[in-house]
């Protein structure tokens, strides 16, 4: 009897390069995105002890133990909360500076884009920075403390510019911390339905700490 060879089929090629993702994995970064969000939203609202992981996946639609799919903890993702709104008010505050803009003028527009970052719509980022900090473990609040400083350094040549031009009448550090001091606290006591505007804010501001600078 004559033996039957069978065809081997051909291996099917290897696709190159890396895998295409699921659906899931391509949404992973969105819905990262709105974790941090709505965390953001309500450990500003109740606080972040007040705030548990079931209201965050509640708010997002999603179930109570899918957000330690994307953190490892809440502490995490309140980490994850402040390191946003640091690097997107850095981003902020670079997009405004001009090159060629005098001291007075530069402050103004530092001072402007930093209300707008603590007061405007949906900036819920940088408030829980200033008032959740004590949650933080000592290696994330030395992350936040970074952005921080990387933050306030663009300041520091435009105060020591006003210095120099008199218009500063303060030592350079100390200033800084009575401004930033005096800008942070709003978030306190500012309305936007009873207060005045953002640019009245900011006015009043340069009022206050530049020798001289009229509205």
């Amino acid at each position: 009897m004559a033996a039957v060879l069978a065809l081997e089929a051909p291996l099917a090629k290897r696709p190159r390069g890396r895998p295409r993702k699921t659906l899931d994995e391509r949404d992973e970064g969105n819905r990262r995105q709105q974790l941090i969000k709505v965390a953001a939203r309500l450990f500003r609202r109740k606080g972040f002890d007040a705030t548990s992981t079931r209201d965050i996946a509640a708010a997002t639609g999603m179930h109570s133990g899918s957000p330690f799919y994307h953190f490892k903890s809440k502490g995490a993702l309140l980490c994850a909360v402040m390191e946003e709104g640091m690097r997107a008010a850095t981003l902020r505050q670079t997009s405004v500076l001009q090159p060629l803009d005098d001291p007075a003028q530069a402050l103004r527009r530092l001072i402007r884009s930093h209300f707008d970052t603590l007061l405007g719509p949906g900036r819920d980022f940088i408030p829980v920075m200033l008032y959740e900090s004590r949650s933080l473990t000592a290696r994330q609040r030395a992350g936040i403390n970074k952005l921080q400083r990387e933050y306030e350094a663009a300041w520091m040549p435009v105060l020591h510019a006003l210095a120099a031009a008199g218009l500063l009448r303060a030592d350079v550090n100390l200033a800084r911390l009575l401004i930033f001091g005096a800008l942070n606290w709003s978030v306190q006591w500012f309305d936007s339905k009873k207060s005045a505007s953002l640019d009245d804010l900011t006015d009043a501001a340069m009022a206050l700490f530049v020798h001289g600078e009229s509205t």
